[in-house]
């Protein structure tokens, strides 16, 4: 097996402490909010943010006064992204049923699918107003059918940025905060005086975003793990070096630290992709952004042949996999850990996170080794039911639970079985229990 690393990223052990050094502001910041509630969050958006209103929860009028602002071409648009996102959610949940079969005479057994009923949904806004994540979030709590949505988005310039708050409220948000980045996902999660605490918080965000919901893990559910973007691009000769390079700093501009790997059997492409990423670079107006992510992350990785690209693929697990090769459901059939697939030159990722309808919230850090992205199905609780008809299912099942019980020494759990026997078996176990 060969497998060249024509360009590396920062070393494990640098990332492993800048991950350190988040940890610990989260975990006082977080602290923080729970201690002081509403005055902890006032300072920490004052600090961040320059922001301090009256109240960071906006008012129908206000919500109403920042969607006049929004053009009618991007109304427009934002109405288009969400009816593609909203049909998909919708096929989702319609594969979603509750059932209930007899699996012996007299026993039923079913689950029923419920939505949690508080979610807060996380906007990031950082350097880009991240619209999209409020149609993957809010949208598809919606379609799910949760009762109480709640969304927070920092603000930008001084004020609610305009097009986030109108794809939330279309979205069916049911509130809405101005509050941005760590302090916003603490306020949900924990509650404060004047905002009251969900049950379950999503949505993708920065490092600081991520780690506060993996603290917060527990106390409330959470989608998954979703920080920093990750992409990565597999291909072959099939490709040219301009599709490659876009392809990785489209995404690599997200943030000082989004990883972009370029996986390929061909050595000419790898070359000629870090030579286009050089042009590109001194032309693109986000490069100070994603030069930076590019030069401490990104790499470059050249294998012998298809098998030993499917494996680093799934060792890397990357957010985003953009497979553009003579085989691309080859890929879809035998690749198990990722994220997302955009499969084809004629897709990219920039559709996933816009607007074709699937959700863009994915897992990152390998977290696709044991996880899919946020999807409707993350905002319903899946939880079974059992009901006894008849005295023979009650004996039944009585008996051989009395005898299972005694086997682990649950003296408690198996009278729980014998009482049932006694009651229902008829004369023949009257005096006896079914544990003897």
């Amino acid at each position: 097996m060969t497998i060249t690393y024509l360009k590396s990223g920062k070393p494990e052990a640098e990332r492993a402490e800048d991950d350190a050094k988040v940890r610990k502001i989260v975990e006082d910041t977080l602290a923080d909010i729970g201690a002081r509630g509403d005055a902890a969050v006032r300072d920490l958006s004052e600090k961040f943010d320059k922001y301090s209103p009256s109240s960071f929860r906006l008012s129908q009028s206000e919500i109403e006064a920042a969607m006049s602002k929004v053009s009618a071409r991007d109304m427009e648009d934002i109405k288009f992204a969400q009816d593609q996102i909203r049909n998909f959610a919708q096929a989702q949940r319609a594969s979603m049923t509750d059932i209930e079969v007899e699996t012996i005479p007299g026993v039923i057994l079913g689950h029923k699918n419920i939505p949690v009923q508080s979610v807060g949904c996380y906007v990031p806004g950082g350097k880009f107003p991240m619209v999209a994540s409020a149609h993957m979030s809010v949208l598809t709590a919606s379609v799910a059918g949760v009762p109480r949505i709640v969304a927070s988005a920092p603000p930008q310039n001084g004020e609610p940025h305009p097009a986030i708050v109108a794809a939330m409220h279309l979205g069916g948000a049911h509130e809405i905060y101005v509050l941005g980045g760590m302090q916003a996902v603490g306020a949900m999660a924990l509650g404060t005086e004047t905002i009251d605490p969900v049950h379950m918080i999503v949505g993708p965000g920065n490092a600081f975003v991520a780690e506060a919901k993996r603290q917060l893990f527990g106390r409330v559910g959470i989608d998954l793990f979703a920080g920093p973007t990750e992409t990565m691009v597999v291909a072959d000769d099939t490709v040219d070096a301009e599709l490659c390079a876009t392809d990785l700093l489209g995404q690599a501009e997200h943030g000082y630290n989004s990883p972009a790997v370029l996986l390929t059997n061909s050595e000419k492409l790898a070359k000629d992709t870090l030579a286009e990423i050089d042009r590109i670079l001194d032309i693109l107006p986000t490069a100070e952004t994603a030069r930076t992510s590019w030069e401490d992350y990104g790499e470059v990785i050249v294998c012998d042949t298809y098998d030993e690209m499917l494996q680093v693929a799934d060792d890397i697990a990357s957010e985003h996999v953009q497979v553009m090769t003579d085989r691309d459901d080859w890929f879809l059939e035998n690749m198990t850990c990722y994220g997302a697939l955009f499969l084809g030159a004629r897709t990219n990722v920039a559709n996933g996170d816009k607007v074709i309808g699937t959700n863009h919230t994915l897992p990152t850090k390998k977290a696709g080794r044991y996880t899919g992205g946020l999807w409707v199905g993350k905002f319903l609780k899946t939880h079974s039911y059992q009901k006894v008809l008849t005295d023979e299912a009650a004996t039944l099942v009585g008996e051989y639970g009395s005898r299972l019980c005694m086997l682990e020494g649950f003296v408690g759990h198996a009278e729980q079985c014998n009482i049932r026997v006694r009651r229902y078996g008829g004369k023949n176990v009257a005096y006896g229990t079914a544990a003897e």
